[in-house]
């Protein structure tokens, strides 16, 4: 039996072929997360834990991990006494499954007294599992959790996984804990770098893993090969004067490409600098994985930096070889953007006729006629050119038609600006086609003027009222016209751009430009309720509590630029001294006037007014409210509440001094009046009594 307090470094490291680069690291995590939660749950103490991952290998490495589980007693409570035995005293069916279902007999099974009566028990010392007991299984079942979605099968083996396994190492210390997985069998050779290393590497214990494999050209920390990747290339780019455009994703994947990092610096042809940089860019980035390079002003460079998995003798020789493969990449953009530019963005209205954009909902000529229309209702409000608005709006799409977008379709937009710059469009339309897809992404860029605005928010207008319109609301996580992220954009340029939009009326709007199209009677509704959810989600990203969303949420406010104003007031109301007892006060309010069935009178009647506590509030609450109206009217809603935040005083000495249900019918009535006026200047703004 082990000394269950002997400690050692225990690794478990899984060889195989090629592995997905864009999945490497959430497969490698998947496997730390899966090995941790099972050393915490039984109980296998250790002092750190990590995970490694190359092109060739996913591993655990567990520092100090105890050799095996404590023993532990275990207790079983078997059936009550009272049942257990007849009155004979013989004991029950019952009673003797249970002792059997533990290897023993009833009599010798102890007995468990407490206050509401007496059990059998079963009480057994159980020998903690060493780690080289449990560790296979524990790799056999976390292998089985790890997101794979085509697995595949190699050689006559029936086993299946992403990529063919060649190599399992489990080392507990110098030991192989003897185990098989996906048909391979434990060892303690690691497989080292593909060209740099002949044969496996053999390891002597398995702390030494990240040291033996760097020895044979593998940097096996994900995270630190990433890191000396950043480091590189920044490098190389100070060296040639420039600034490296590095992409988080592509960095990702790069990384999960190459075990041996080796950066290099390439360059092409200066002419093709005459391309817009946007489809260069992509091109060096989503076909050939390089980084490109853009000068101090941020012009792009004819030169690349990129990632080899060769330490060369001759890295020239790699160079030459990159460059050719780039330039007949280059060479197609460049046709793409000549062609292009004979054809201008008017002449393929006409082709996008054959475009559907979703079969119920027409075509996208029809689509940007909608867009053009809804563009330029949306620039009058705003007081903009709403001529641009409406050209911008029907020439949105064309660009699509492009070949330049056809082959890079993260392009669209972008190209279709620098078309209608060719065309002699003018410059406000021209920013409004690339404008009309952002913001793309949570983060991204809004559109930079407002006839760009008013494109972008038609075109998401439009898209949320024909789904909804046909009934195609997202269900669950599958959202594939990506209505969420459109409703989060309107809001976002609405508030961000300052632009005072009411979203009903947009609605109202795009419903009435679809005419017959849309078959579903509840799209105004429900396309407001759904962009009015999303208000939540935007304001708690901007660390706005929960109470204040929903207070504000009662109001049913279609208005971003308004709901934020509103917001943002009762978020200063409720850093107020004065707030927690104004919200109990509303909340009381509310209470009362809910169970009152009778008729209030249009205003408070100061005759009819008795105690002093009650005169002072009304008397309070006019002053105020005098104030209150000129700011409400130009929606200082921080202001307003704050005025009406005066009224703490009165109304506390008016409840603590005041009947109000008083028995005099006019008296409870006028009083009822008085809190009413005074809740509902509040509720104007939002609903304080929700606040917690």
């Amino acid at each position: 039996m082990a000394d269950n307090m002997t400690t050692e470094t225990l690794l478990i490291e899984l060889g195989t072929e090629e592995l997905p680069p864009k999945s490497l690291k959430i497969l490698a995590t998947t496997l730390f997360e899966q090995i941790k939660s099972q050393l915490d749950k039984a109980d296998l103490t250790y002092s750190d834990i990590r995970w490694f991952a190359t092109p060739r290998r996913l591993a655990v490495q567990v520092d100090d991990l105890i050799a095996q589980q404590a023993d532990k007693i275990i207790e079983k409570r078997g059936p009550a006494v009272n049942v257990a035995f007849d009155e004979q005293g013989n004991p029950s069916k019952a009673a003797m499954g249970w002792a059997r279902s533990n290897g023993i007999t009833v009599e010798q099974a102890e007995r468990l007294t407490t206050e509401k009566g007496e059990w059998l028990l079963y009480k057994a010392n159980q020998t903690g599992k060493t780690v080289k007991e449990l560790i296979p299984e524990m790799v056999n079942r976390a292998l089985l959790k790890l997101p794979i979605p085509k697995p595949m099968r190699w050689g006559s083996s029936r086993t299946q996984f992403i990529r063919p396994v060649h190599t399992l190492t489990l080392m507990y210390g110098e030991q192989v804990i003897d185990g098989e997985t996906l048909g391979v069998r434990s060892g303690n050779e690691v497989t080292g770098h593909r060209f740099h290393h002949e044969g496996l590497v053999k390891l002597k214990n398995a702390s030494e893993y990240k040291e033996k494999l760097a020895e044979a050209y593998v940097m096996v920390d994900f995270d630190e090969r990433k890191q000396l990747i950043v480091e590189q290339i920044n490098s190389a780019a100070v060296n040639i004067k420039a600034n490296a455009i590095i992409d988080e994703e592509l960095l990702n994947e790069v990384t999960g490409l190459v075990e041996w990092p080796v950066i290099l610096v390439g360059s092409f042809d200066k002419d093709f600098l005459n391309i817009p940089p946007e489809p260069l860019i992509y091109s060096m980035q989503d076909h050939q994985k390089y980084f490109p390079v853009e000068d101090k002003q941020g012009k792009l460079l004819n030169q690349f930096i990129f990632v080899s998995n060769i330490e060369s003798k001759d890295p020239q020789q790699v160079i030459f070889g990159n460059e050719k493969v780039i330039r007949p990449r280059l060479a197609d953009a460049e046709f793409f953007y000549t062609t292009d530019k004979k054809r201008s963005l008017e002449s393929r209205l006409v082709n996008l006729e054959a475009v559907l954009f979703q079969k119920q909902l027409g075509t996208l000529k029809d689509k940007s006629e909608r867009i053009a229309s809804l563009s330029e209702y949306i620039a009058e409000q705003l007081d903009e050119n709403s001529a641009d608005a409406h050209r911008a709006g029907l020439l949105s799409k064309t660009d699509l038609l492009s070949d330049m977008v056809q082959e890079f379709p993260q392009v669209q937009g972008t190209m279709g600006k620098y078309y209608a710059q060719n065309d002699g469009e003018s410059a406000a339309i021209a920013q409004a086609l690339e404008d009309q897809y952002r913001p793309r992404f949570a983060g991204d860029k809004l559109p930079e003027a407002n006839i760009g605005c008013a494109v972008a928010i038609a075109d998401k207008i439009d898209t949320l009222v024909g789904i909804f319109g046909i009934n195609q609301a997202p269900k669950g996580d599958k959202d594939p016209f990506a209505l969420r992220r459109a409703a989060i954009g309107i809001i976002r340029i609405s508030i961000e751009k300052q632009l005072d939009l009411d979203l009903e009326k947009l609605i109202d709007q795009s419903i009435n430009l679809y005419g017959e199209k849309l078959s579903n009677t509840e799209t105004k509704t429900q396309v407001v309720d759904f962009v009015m959810g999303r208000f939540r989600a935007y304001f708690q990203e901007h660390n706005v509590s929960v109470d204040v969303i929903q207070a504000v949420l009662v109001k049913k406010i279609t208005t971003p630029l308004d709901f934020e104003k509103r917001v943002n007031a009762v978020s200063y109301f409720r850093t107020l001294d004065e707030a927690s007892t104004l919200a109990a006060a509303n909340k009381r309010v509310g209470n009362i006037l809910a169970k009152f069935d009778g008729q209030l009178y249009p205003t408070f009647k100061t005759e009819l007014a008795i105690e002093e506590a009650e005169i002072n509030l009304a008397k309070a609450y006019a002053e105020i409210n005098e104030k209150v109206e000129p700011l409400m009217a130009g929606k200082d809603y921080q202001a307003a509440l704050s005025e009406l935040a005066l009224l703490k005083a009165p109304i506390d000495t008016f409840f603590d001094s005041v009947m109000v249900m008083a028995d005099e019918e006019a008296v409870k009535v006028n009083r009822l009046t008085l809190l009413n006026e005074i809740r509902n200047s509040f509720f104007a703004i939002a609903d304080i009594s929700v606040l917690q």
